[in-house]
Formats: C-alpha cells, structure tokens, sequence
C-alpha cells in the first residue's frame, strides 16, 4: 500500500497517524471540514480534501480524487457513518475504524476480542450524541465492520482504551500533570490502586497503520500501554519526569464528602479495573513505547503548551479541606 485517506487527521490520534504514516513513506490525504487548524498545511506531503464526513457524496468525492489504498476513519461516531464508509470504499486494499474499548458490555478481566461481549445498541442509541451512548455506537460500528467483511471489503477495527500523549485536547493526563507541577500534595481518589488501561497515542497510531497493512478482514484489535500503572503510579511517573516530588494522598468516598467531591469527579479514575488483552495485537508485530519514554514525550508536550486540563478540576480548595480532615486522623 502507497496511499492512504484520513478522515479527520488534524487534532490527536489522526494527526500522530499523520505522521506515521509518513515515516513509512505513504502519500497522505486527508479529508475533514477545516474547523481545526491543519498542522500539516506546509507539508507538501500531505494534501487535503476539505469535506463532511457525514456528508456521502463527500466521501464519494474523495473516493475518487485521493483513490486511496488504505482507509483510517478517525472521526466514525456513528453506525451510519461506518456503514457509509465501508459501502463507498469498499474496493480499498484496507479500511480501518477507530473503535472503543468502550465498546465492550461485560466487565472482564482483560477484555478480549472475540470473547467479551460487545455493548448492545438500539435505533434511538444509534442516533444519540451523548455520552452515555458511546460505546454502543462503537460497538454498532464494529457490528458494521463485521458486516462489511462478510460482504468481501477488507474492513477491520481497532480499539483503543483511554488515549494519552501529545495534542491531547481532552486534557485528562494534564489534569494530573498540573496537579503535579503545582502542589506537593496530590489527592488520589480511592486507595491509589485504581487501573483504567490507557494507550499512548503514537501507539495507536502505530497500529491504526499495522493492522491496514497485516489484519484480517472483520477483526478487531485492541491497543494500549502493555505494561500497567495504577493511578498512583502514573502521579509517581509524572512526578519523575518533572523531577519533582509529591505526597500521594489517598482518600475515599468518606474522606472526600469533606470537600463535596465524589470519586467520580476524578477524571481517569474508574471502580472497577478496565483492561483490555493486547495480546492479538502484539502478534502483528506491534510494540508499544516504553512507558517513561511515553510519559517524558507527554510531559514535555504539556509544559509547552497552554493546557492545565481545568476543566477536571474537582476545585483546590475542596481538596483542601479533604487534606485538612485527613491531617486530623
């Protein structure tokens, strides 16, 4: 394969994609409305079809102007737009979907393709734009890349966990960051052994263009870091790389009620353990970045940029009084 499509390619996973797949010499278009700034506007490299991916005849337009080899749907949110895509090019060497592991509907330790079941999903749920129905959406996606291979199209999914690295505009990993860099004492909710598997976006990137190039047809594979961290261990990784030094304060449910927060209010925080199994990935030939190195790379992205992830903020002056109550026990 030469030529690849993206659809999206300018903000997080489809920027890192990007450039990817440049470095594995693809000729790269991408496809989207223009609404974000294009960080590859001056790479010649790159060109760029200005178009709506919900819009069909967009999609059929681009179709024909990049004929590409390779298709990666970055910004697929709906049923619909998988079974669009994979109807107009389903003459393409591969199309990929960027799916969920919030796709999965069983609480399993890991959750394995093929094995956990996925999340149901009704007609009014296929529609919806909330958040609550995001994994059913992308399960449905993934019911539809299914549906393409039966058809014959070389059509397959990816599914990452929660995404971290550099242009990450959710500003989840710089909410710890800031708390980090700011204060000598991080309130961690629970007991710090929380796990919710996460993926470095080079990473997924890396094998967005893996499995276009060795996947099978109707499969799905999930990406993330293979080794993991607990929450506390990623604020002790963060605090490494800004060579600095925190106390990790843990507090519960009880301690927390002190300050009006709840665990929840902790962005990266989940109850139960969310682990998806690599395994079927990692047979491909992909390899994830050590996870310092990945943490370094995010660090330094965060400190150059303007982000603080504020809009997690549970509010320092609630924690405080957390941290005033635990200092009497």
């Amino acid at each position: 394969m030469d030529d690849a499509l993206v659809i999206g390619g300018t903000r997080f996973i489809g920027r890192h994609l990007v450039e990817d797949l440049l470095a594995h010499d693809y000729d790269v278009t991408i496809l989207n409305r223009g609404t974000h700034e294009n960080p590859f506007a001056d790479d010649d490299r790159v060109s760029r079809i200005e178009g709506d991916r919900t819009n069909d005849s967009a999609l059929e337009a681009a179709a024909i102007e990049a004929d590409p080899d390779a298709v990666f749907d970055c910004v697929a949110y709906y049923p619909k737009d998988v079974q669009a895509a994979t109807r107009i090019f389903d003459d393409c060497e591969a199309y990929v979907y960027i799916s969920s592991g919030a796709a999965y509907g069983r609480e399993e330790i890991p959750k394995r393709e093929g094995e956990t079941p996925l999340e149901s999903c009704t007609a009014d749920q296929a529609a919806d734009d909330s958040g609550e129905t995001y994994g059913p959406r992308k399960a449905e996606g993934d019911r539809a890349i299914f549906a393409a291979a039966e058809r014959g199209v070389n059509a397959m999914a990816v599914r990452p966990c929660i995404v971290y690295g550099p242009h990450d505009y959710t500003e989840r990993l710089d909410f710890w960051i800031d708390r980090v860099n700011r204060f000598d004492r991080v309130v961690v909710p629970g007991d710090g052994t929380n796990v919710w598997h996460r993926a470095y976006v080079e990473d997924v990137a890396t094998a967005l263009r893996v499995v276009a190039e060795q996947g099978d047809a109707g499969e799905a594979y999930n990406v993330g870091d293979r080794r993991l961290v607990t929450l506390e261990e990623m604020v002790d990784l963060i605090a490494a790389e800004l060579d600095t030094s925190v106390e990790v304060v843990t507090a519960g449910p009880r301690e927390l009620e002190a300050g009006e927060i709840e665990p929840d209010d902790y962005v990266l925080y989940r109850e139960y353990p969310h682990v998806l199994s690599t395994a079927k990935l990692a047979d491909l030939g992909w390899e994830s970045t050590p996870l310092e190195e990945a943490m370094a790379r995010s660090v330094a992205d965060f400190l150059e940029s303007d982000r603080d992830g504020s809009e997690h903020d549970p509010g320092r002056e609630n924690e405080e009084r957390v941290l005033g109550i635990l200092d009497t026990f």
